[in-house]
């Protein structure tokens, strides 16, 4: 699982839907929950987290997009297999884990040191941790 640590900066709440707006040194991060833990105010510190298989891959990216968390990362390893390919990322001083088809990484000429644009639904993100 993918963790990164970041900062709660605005939580809003309408019934038991949450969108809490935070921040992971200055990029600005996006998480939808049904369920927020009642000790997790504006200021808290948190380990966020998702799944591998929820981090897509732009590159070259025009446009806007619906992905509320865009990460810059530079793609530090990749393992191809026959029909999936698993891509680790810096991002910041986390080292992130993606996981696309074989087929993506073929066509998007996907390489070590690329840098390129890891992509979270802001439904994909959870909170593992409250520091």
């Amino acid at each position: 699982m993918n963790q990164i640590t970041a900062q709660v900066q605005e939580i809003q709440s309408v019934q038991n839907l949450n969108i809490l707006t935070l921040t992971c040194k200055d990029t600005p991060l996006k998480m939808t929950t049904l369920d927020l833990n009642e000790t997790i105010t504006k200021e808290s510190q948190v380990v966020l987290t998702c799944k591998p298989t929820s981090v897509a891959i732009g590159k070259n990216i025009q446009g806007e997009l619906s992905f509320s968390n865009q990460l810059h990362v530079k793609i530090i390893s990749l393992e191809v297999g026959q029909l999936l390919c698993a891509l680790k990322l810096q991002f910041e001083e986390f080292v992130l884990e993606s996981i696309i088809t074989t087929d993506s990484q073929k066509s998007m000429q996907l390489q070590v040191g690329d840098e390129v644009i890891a992509l979270i639904k802001s439904t994909d993100l959870s909170i593992a941790e409250v520091l």
